[in-house]
């Protein structure tokens, strides 16, 4: 165990078909860093040092049939092993997440595992699935794959029934999404996204409240996904998500009643504070400061954050600096969330050197 709890990090496993003997594989290991620059310092430092006993579950599968799973332990930077591949066959690594590290393919596999997800994702255990995804992005991100990858993996979504899938995906799809929203041809990844979540949305729908207001429970699988799908279709511009989320504001403003179910407020706040006018977001404010319950007062705070307005996001940057207005562990909340919103990067950015000597002694 020395290896996994004295070194630094944990180690991505890469998979290659051996083009010149058949029914071989070549493994290899390596320490996994997202930084490209911090990647090549470490190269020198290391010295091939970096080495783990890595217990490798394998099973091999086509579009049917997935083999009884076999153990490789891998112990050495790169390894030759035998195993029976048909054509079209695929390999998968490290069953069900049980091994704290990454594994990466050759690209012909990776695409008969993408292939096998679009024909039949259920072939692959939920976790695989997540795993799957999961270890795609991460590789992407760090650049051992070519970014594409993930991004076709994701295409199955809209068949997927199961949380832990979507989790993943969203995760890594939110940071992208950061990086991307500048770019002149963003609308493609945007309408990409939207076209993977909209069946699922429309199956799923929204929570429903009883006559008493108390929300019509199902699973708590279920609900999270759900939630997870609500969040992907409203942050990525879906239509009726926008509607939904304005008509429920409206209903709070004009009643004075809050309809809105309690595990999507967070989504609803943030939508509506971003779509609607000026007095929402004064009505949000009031909010914020005559509640007392410390957990709806966290995600009042972070909805105001969502305006487009660039006036009412300085306007909140520079209340949080007055702590009788934000109590002072929550105005780095502001500052973080502010920066967030594509509206409010370079004023949070801005704002965060301007008064830095104020933060600093906070």
């Amino acid at each position: 165990m020395d290896q996994w709890t004295l070194q630094m990090g944990y180690p991505v496993i890469t998979i290659l078909g051996n083009s010149t003997a058949e029914n071989r594989i070549i493994i290899t290991q390596q320490h996994f860093i997202y930084d490209i620059s911090a990647k090549t310092k470490a190269l020198e430092l290391q010295n091939n040092s970096y080495l783990w006993q890595i217990p490798l579950t394998i099973v091999v599968g086509n579009r049917s049939h997935v083999s009884s799973e076999a153990i490789i332990w891998v112990s050495n930077k790169s390894e030759h092993h035998k195993i029976t591949l048909d054509k079209g066959s695929w390999l998968l690594g490290n069953i069900n997440q049980t091994g704290y590290f990454r594994v990466n393919y050759d690209l012909r596999n990776w695409r008969l595992l993408i292939d096998q997800l679009i024909r039949n994702h259920e072939v692959l255990s939920v976790s695989n699935r997540a795993g799957l995804i999961d270890d795609a992005f991460s590789l992407a991100r760090a650049g051992y794959l070519p970014q594409h990858i993930p991004l076709e993996i994701i295409r199955y979504l809209s068949e997927e029934k199961d949380f832990l899938p979507w989790h993943a995906a969203s995760r890594a799809l939110y940071p992208l999404d950061k990086l991307l929203d500048r770019m002149e041809k963003y609308n493609v990844f945007n309408e990409y996204i939207l076209k993977q979540v909209a069946t699922t949305y429309i199956k799923l729908g929204w929570p429903k409240n009883n006559f008493n207001g108390s929300l019509v429970q199902a699973s708590y699988q279920h609900e999270e996904l759900r939630r997870e799908v609500i969040m992907l279709a409203c942050s990525f511009g879906n239509k009726h998500c926008h509607q939904q989320a304005s008509t429920l504001i409206s209903d709070w403003i004009s009643s004075n009643r809050n309809r809105i179910p309690l595990n999507v407020r967070d989504i609803v706040y943030c939508t509506g504070v971003s779509l609607l006018d000026e007095d929402v977001w004064e009505f949000i404010w009031m909010k914020f400061h005559s509640t007392t319950a410390v957990s709806e007062k966290k995600i009042l705070l972070e909805a105001l954050t969502c305006s487009d307005d660039r006036n009412l996001l300085n306007r909140l940057l520079n209340l949080s600096l007055n702590s009788e207005v934000v109590l002072d562990q929550d105005a780095i909340d502001v500052i973080i969330h502010v920066a967030r919103n594509p509206h409010g990067r370079d004023l949070a950015w801005k704002f965060f050197r301007d008064k830095w000597k104020i933060l600093n002694t906070r």
